[in-house]
């Protein structure tokens, strides 16, 4: 009631001469001003089966709704320890209509003219009835910003591929509940023992992203519960934080040139903090998003999921907490988000994109990546079968930059070309924001793709020395035959010097490969594992800026020791006592101990994908 008669509020108009009506809205204001910031709640342990209630949403526009509904039981601990969920049934024909509706998550519930909490969950797909579960606000009220809380950070090497594993829970009914409930007994759901209630669907809306790319990244946001609709920017309105319960909010994981956010309905604002969802968002607790307001601009019906078509206004606060039974924000400015250049050079001329993404350790690789890959590949200048150059930096305060520069070429699976770049690019910034050092502060990010118009792929054909033996200190030269796709041969020539300290009598190998082998030979380590023996961030970024690049050749000299691999460094010529004790410190740093030292590295740049290896004997006279 209070929350329809603020929506009524919200659309009077002050003219001046209607001294008399303002003082009038004036005392109505007063009157529902204390209600707002501490609302009578009825408590969860009074809640019987039978009971009545009402519960408050938007379907379209700004217009708060009322829809009716029964409780059929509270399920205590259902989501964990002394968490209970209300289980109520809608009423009403536009709610029977649409069923939980995807972005009702959130709408306070009333009892009594009290406020018992958030409609959180639902039952199921295709369900002939609209069942749905309710977060007690007390368990709401108990998300609170603890001390000394920060913006998000974690050490978790969490890669897209694991999180696209996870989805959103399913929390079972007791079989006595489901008894005293008036769901038909034949209905074949219970029968098969379905019977689960779910976080109801955020509605995650996008706009400027095509569909190829968020179909391409659709199951990572998915198993979080977001179901990705059409959507967008609207403008800021003057009055977008005058939010009350029933009000959409959206949490603004990107904006500019593409938009991408998540919305939830708005529970109640008591003591200046905003309550809505009544369940997580992705999870990770402490967070700083971006808070704007959403209006809706439909809800779509469906026998599948029905769900509400949102846009997005102006930047109202910022999301703090985001928790197992609701999230949680206040009102004010928003917090700083981190600015994105891109630059697409094709054929056809270079365009200009400018985004501002979200600010978090798990998210803003995922966004890098998608805004990478939507950039490239949803314009008209783009097509599969082209060679794909990037460059750029990461600008990060206090530290060196993180340099980019490599490329890709086409490749033969149904997926686009553009893929790769997205995938190489989201590691790389996950590999940044997942170091156990620091908690990065990204200033800027700049990227360059290039789309070049021909398949730029080199293979390694022969490669060979003109002499067989060498002394220490002699230069020989090293012949590489390469073969460009669908082009004549080329031969190169690479001058190699012997180390003087060389041991004469011994055999030493030249390894003419691309950087893939090359890797698998001197760091036959994975990239997270790097990351997590670097040292420290500076060093990180260190060693992410002298991995080798794809369209380099390398010919690299390598004697017949071990090399130990200690966290970033390389000790080559390692005599295997060293090993052993180090293997046997406790808390020691892990090790990697290879048959070969690295002797010298030599590399040329080409104009392509460089492929292949050949190796060569040298014996040191």
């Amino acid at each position: 009631m209070q929350t329809k008669m603020f929506s009524r509020i919200r659309s009077l108009r002050f003219p001046l001469r209607g001294v008399l009506v303002a003082v009038f809205v004036f005392c109505l204001f007063a009157g529902i001003a204390a209600p707002a910031d501490s609302p009578e709640i009825f408590p969860v342990d009074q809640v019987k089966p039978g009971m009545k209630g009402v519960a408050y949403t938007i379907f379209a526009g700004d217009q708060i709704e009322k829809f009716d509904l029964v409780v059929l039981g509270v399920l205590p601990d259902l989501i964990g320890p002394r968490q209970p969920i209300v289980l109520v049934q809608l009423v009403g024909a536009k709610v029977e209509h649409t069923g939980v509706v995807a972005g009702m998550s959130g709408s306070p519930v009333f009892i009594d003219g009290k406020l018992l909490g958030a409609l959180s969950l639902k039952f199921g797909q295709f369900t002939k009835e609209p069942l749905g579960g309710v977060t007690p606000i007390q368990n709401m009220m108990e998300v609170g910003p603890p001390a000394g809380a920060s913006s998000s950070f974690s050490v978790e090497n969490v890669l897209p591929e694991e999180q696209a594993q996870n989805s959103p829970p399913r929390y079972s009914i007791p079989e006595e509940v489901v008894a005293r409930s008036v769901w038909p007994k034949t209905d074949s759901t219970f029968m098969n023992g379905g019977a689960f209630l779910t976080p109801i669907e955020t509605p995650l809306f996008v706009s400027g992203i095509s569909p190829r790319v968020l179909a391409q990244f659709a199951p990572q946001f998915a198993s979080f519960g977001l179901v990705a609709t059409s959507g967008g920017s609207g403008t800021p309105q003057p009055d977008d934080a005058n939010i009350v319960p029933g009000d959409m909010v959206t949490v603004v994981l990107a904006s500019g040139d593409t938009s991408l956010g998540a919305s939830c309905t708005v529970t109640a604002i008591i003591a200046g903090r905003v309550y809505a969802c009544g369940h997580p968002i992705f999870g990770f607790g402490n967070v700083q998003y971006p808070l704007a307001r959403g209006r809706v601009v439909a809800t779509l019906s469906s026998d599948l999921d029905s769900t509400k078509i949102v846009t997005t206004g102006g930047i109202i606060g910022t999301l703090s907490q985001d928790r197992i039974t609701a999230v949680m924000g206040t009102l004010g400015a928003g917090p700083k988000m981190i600015p994105m250049d891109m630059t697409l050079v094709t054929q056809s001329g270079t365009r200009e994109f400018r985004f501002k993404l979200a600010n978090d350790a798990k998210l803003t690789p995922l966004l890098v990546g998608l805004e990478a890959m939507n950039g490239l590949t949803a314009n008209t200048a783009y097509s599969d079968g082209t060679t794909l150059r990037i460059s750029g930096d990461i600008q990060i305060s206090g530290h060196s930059p993180v340099q980019l520069d490599n490329m890709f070429a086409p490749v033969d699976s149904p997926a686009p070309d553009g893929a790769v770049v997205a995938a190489t690019v989201q590691n790389l910034f996950s590999r940044v924001y997942t170091n156990p050092y620091e908690k990065p502060e990204i200033d800027h990010i700049r990227l360059k793709l290039e789309s070049l118009p021909e398949r730029r792929v080199t293979t390694i054909d022969g490669a060979w020395s003109d002499s067989p033996e060498a002394a220490p200190g002699q230069t020989i030269q090293v012949k590489v035959l390469l073969r460009p796709y669908r082009g004549p041969s080329e031969l190169r020539t690479i001058p190699v010097t012997i180390p003087q300290q060389a041991d004469r009598g011994t055999t030493m190998r030249l390894l003419v490969s691309d950087s893939l082998n090359a890797d698998r030979t001197t760091r036959p380590i994975s990239p997270f594992a790097i990351t997590n023996q670097a040292g420290g961030l500076e060093q990180l970024i260190h060693v992410l800026n002298r991995e080798r690049r794809n369209n380099r050749l390398y010919v690299t000299l390598l004697q017949p020791t071990t090399t130990l691999l200690l966290e970033d460094k390389e000790l080559p010529n390692a005599p295997l006592s060293t090993v052993n004790v180090l293997d046997q410190r406790r808390g020691a740093p892990i090790t990697t101990a290879l048959r070969e030292s690295l002797a010298g590295e030599w590399s040329l740049p080409t104009e392509g994908i460089v492929s292949g290896s050949v190796s060569i004997a040298i014996r040191i006279k």
